[in-house]
This record gives structure tokens, C-alpha cells and sequence, in this order.
């Protein structure tokens, strides 16, 4: 049996919220991929001689349409998978670092076409409408420094 090659990819991503009542609000993004649509939190691929930061940035701006400021790094997510899916050519090892991010203005509009839709939520509803695991832990945590007592 042939035996998969290891590929390792690191990407960036972030939490973007804006000042709202009772509680902050944060986006989530709108993905399909075949038949399932997906709630995810916006990241992608760090271009080569970009930081954690920019990239960061910059896939935001891509998937949301908004401009977002960085305000401190979150915990990195670990992930093993297999592509292309169902198949066992190439194991990818994916550290997804994300941050904080205030909102900074932009247009959800303006997203790109990977994206379905762009929604902001109250934060207890994103982290009950995000499809993983590990982005409902992250939101967790967003909440945890954005709402005192939660």
C-alpha cells in the first residue's frame, strides 16, 4: 500500500467582532463545499513573506469585505486531513493561528466568491451556529475577554 505524503500548511484567520448590546458581535462566513454548507470563521493560506498579522488581515478583508484590526493572538488550532477527501494520497498537518479582530469598517458585501454569505451574530448565537468544534472553543474564548463574567 502506498503510504500518504505529509504536507504541513499554515494559515490565519480571525475572530472580528464589533461593539454591540447585550453582547458583542462577531461574523461568521457562509462556505459550501459540495452539499453541506458550513458556519466557519474567516482564515486562509499565509502567502510566503507574510506575517501571521497580515495574512490575517488580509484574508479577512477577502472573505468578509471588512477592514480589521489586530488585537492579540488567540490559540492556535491543530488539524490532520486527508485530500482530497476520501482518499489517503496527501495527510495535511494545518496550524491555523488566529487573533482578535476589531472590526474596522469595510463592506460585507465585498466578499469573495468562496464565501456564500457574510452574517454577523450576537456572540452566544455564533459560537451555538458554527459548525466546528474548534471555532465554537475559539469563540468561547473571544467571549470570555469581550463580555466580563461570562
Amino acid at each position: 500500500m502506498e503510504r500518504a505524503v505529509t504536507q504541513r500548511e499554515i494559515s490565519a484567520g480571525g475572530i472580528v467582532y464589533r461593539p454591540a448590546r447585550p453582547e458583542p458581535e462577531v461574523v461568521l462566513v457562509r462556505v459550501r463545499r459540495g452539499d453541506e454548507e458550513r458556519w466557519v470563521l474567516p482564515k486562509g493560506l499565509v502567502d510566503e513573506g507574510e506575517t501571521l498579522e497580515e495574512a490575517a488581515r488580509r484574508d479577512v478583508q477577502e472573505e468578509t469585505g471588512l477592514l480589521a484590526t489586530v488585537e492579540e493572538a488567540l490559540k492556535p488550532v491543530e488539524l490532520w486531513y486527508y485530500w482530497p477527501p476520501g482518499q489517503r494520497r496527501r495527510r495535511v498537518h494545518k496550524t491555523v493561528h488566529y487573533f482578535l479582530m476589531r472590526a474596522a469598517g469595510g463592506d460585507t458585501s465585498q466578499h469573495d466568491r468562496e464565501v456564500e454569505e457574510v452574517q454577523w451574530f450576537p456572540l452566544s448565537r455564533a459560537i451555538a451556529q458554527a459548525t466546528y468544534p474548534g471555532d465554537r472553543e475559539l469563540l468561547r474564548e473571544a467571549q470570555a475577554r469581550l463580555v466580563p463574567g461570562a
